[in-house]
């Protein structure tokens, strides 16, 4: 039952992709090949020669040729004969010795957990409402490609012509004239470009003076009040729980309109050039409570930030989900990439030798002599703007990335050379890329699943150094390497610091245990005693 379902999977995700792209919908994981494709402009074209597959003008190539893939590989599991998917015997026992070690089991267990999440998308973080229903009628903002307007949902005037705050909308459901209901995902904010306000904690005002949350410790500080539309209306500096220092107050345009000085409560010095009187000012919100305002970076547990907000006002958790998604995305990308060229260059040169080796090494030994670093910087300077992002990117560490495991692969090759299945292959008339793709390959699958983990954690390693550098991803992607800059420069919020740093040794931990359990599995030398 396992192939039927495994085909089954694959081809009704390239067909849901597909239609999800005709349709404009968005959904998560099965859009990233479109979401990518319409970023960058090599992956898209002008859709005058498929204008019925050109959604919104443009043909998506890259993304059709992804759900193309997906539908191959669908067929390829339903048509081809069971025996062709079996496992050999060798690599059913060295997956028993793989489950046989609880440390990377377990390990990989939750990793493919955390893969999971993060192929959810927007259906955990996102500051678009998973549904709105609106006079009756079901909307799906989060998963649209286009952006609904406020007007939609009954906002009039210029606002009505943006699209809806839907943090707000969730707030105000079920009041006469909002939404009857809205499903926000469980993180409410994107991971970047979302700057969210400033998190407020409300004070407690006893016997006429000011406490901290708790009620019993008096206030010391700043605190602020505001109007009904979020602009402030007072700050005012206390000591001891009274006013002591200047106050200043902000008319609902933003206008500052009055100034003040206290001084052990009393009132020394007052201004005032608004509308009406000075009392009617400072009564216009007197039932609401004075906050303390924490200024980004916010601490966690305000506002529903779970893990506090960074220097820019993100959210962090949503922040470290988003850079999840783009390590993941760059290990899909970067893996293949790195693995097809390597693979191919290692065993002609391990199978072909004499002057190929000889020309491929020198080749190879000038290239590992560039700079990777000054090369990266040289770049970003010359590549414009709308060029850079996560291809670019994994595209310059593919040119480096390869050389390390082709060597290895040389050496392989040149070993299995030797073999007498090799010889009878030859003997029988089979040529040199048939006995490579069909005798040799096979028995390199040791090495090259051995190296995959560790070459996952190289990657994020790398996309985690450029972007703490500041010569990696663009500030649109979210990245660890940013968070971590960020958290450095501000060592008295150590939770941005910490955050990132937690969940960057969180992965590169549970990669190096699956890989160190790989290595073990696969090694012949090592294994006697799983069996």
């Amino acid at each position: 039952m396992k192939k039927p379902l495994t085909a089954l999977a694959l081809i009704l995700a390239a067909v849901a992709g597909g239609w999800a792209e005709l349709c404009g919908w968005q959904l998560p994981t099965i859009s990233w090949a479109f979401t990518a494709s319409r970023e960058v402009p090599l992956l898209h074209c002008a859709g005058g020669n498929c204008p019925w597959l050109a959604a919104d003008g443009t043909f998506q190539w890259f993304g059709w040729l992804c759900m193309l893939l997906l539908f191959a590989a669908g067929l390829f599991v339903l048509c081809c004969r069971a025996e062709t998917l079996r496992p050999a015997p060798q690599n059913v026992n060295r997956w028993q010795r793989f489950r046989s070690m609880k440390r990377g089991y377990r390990s990989l267990l939750a990793l493919a957990g955390i893969v999971l999440l993060a192929a959810l998308d927007q259906c955990l973080v996102g500051h678009r409402a998973l549904a709105v229903q609106y006079n009756g009628a079901w909307h799906f903002p989060a998963f649209t490609r286009a952006v609904i307007p406020a007007s939609t949902f009954g906002v009039q005037g210029v606002d009505g012509l943006a699209e809806a705050n839907y943090r707000r909308m969730a707030d105000e459901a079920g009041t006469p004239g909002a939404a009857q209901r809205v499903i926000m995902p469980p993180v409410p904010y994107e991971p970047t470009a979302d700057a969210v306000p400033f998190p407020r904690e409300p004070l407690s005002h006893h016997h006429g003076t000011l406490h901290e949350p708790d009620g019993t410790t008096r206030y010391n500080g700043l605190a602020c009040r505001f109007h009904p539309n979020g602009t402030m209306h007072l700050r005012q500096r206390f000591r001891d729980g009274r006013p002591d220092g200047h106050t200043r107050g902000w008319a609902p345009d933003g206008h500052e309109v009055y100034s003040a000085r206290h001084e052990n409560g009393e009132l020394r010095e007052e201004r005032y050039t608004g509308k009406g009187t000075v009392q009617e000012f400072l009564q216009a919100t007197a039932e609401t409570d004075f906050c303390r305002v924490h200024y980004h970076p916010a601490p966690p547990l305000l506002d529903g930030h779970l893990l506090g907000t960074d220097s820019q006002g993100a959210d962090i958790l949503a922040y470290l989900y988003g850079g999840l998604q783009v390590n993941i995305k760059a290990a899909l990308f970067y893996l293949p990439l790195i693995y097809a060229v390597g693979l191919t260059m290692g065993m002609l040169m391990g199978y072909l030798g004499g002057r190929f080796d000889l020309f491929t090494q020198r080749g190879i030994e000038i290239l590992s002599q560039l700079p990777f670093l000054f090369v990266v910087m040289i770049l970003s300077d010359l590549v414009p703007a709308e060029l850079r992002g996560l291809v670019l990117t994994l595209g310059l560490m593919a040119v480096f990335g390869w050389m390390q495991m082709t060597y290895l692969i040389r050496t392989a090759t040149m070993r299995e050379k030797t073999r007498d299945y090799v010889a009878a292959a030859r003997t029988m008339g089979a040529g040199a890329f048939y006995i490579m793709r069909r005798h040799i390959l096979p028995n390199l699958i040791s090495i090259i699943v051995t190296l995959v983990p560790f070459s996952v954690a190289a990657v994020i390693l790398s996309l985690t150094s450029l972007d703490y550098m500041g010569f990696g991803l663009p500030e649109t992607y979210a990245s660890w390497g940013r968070l971590l800059n960020d958290g450095l420069s501000k060592l008295s919020c150590p939770w941005v610091v910490s955050a990132a740093f937690c969940a960057l040794v969180l992965i590169l931990l549970l990669v190096t245990f699956i890989g160190e359990a790989v290595r073990e599995a696969f090694d012949p030398h090592r294994h006697s005693h799983y069996e």
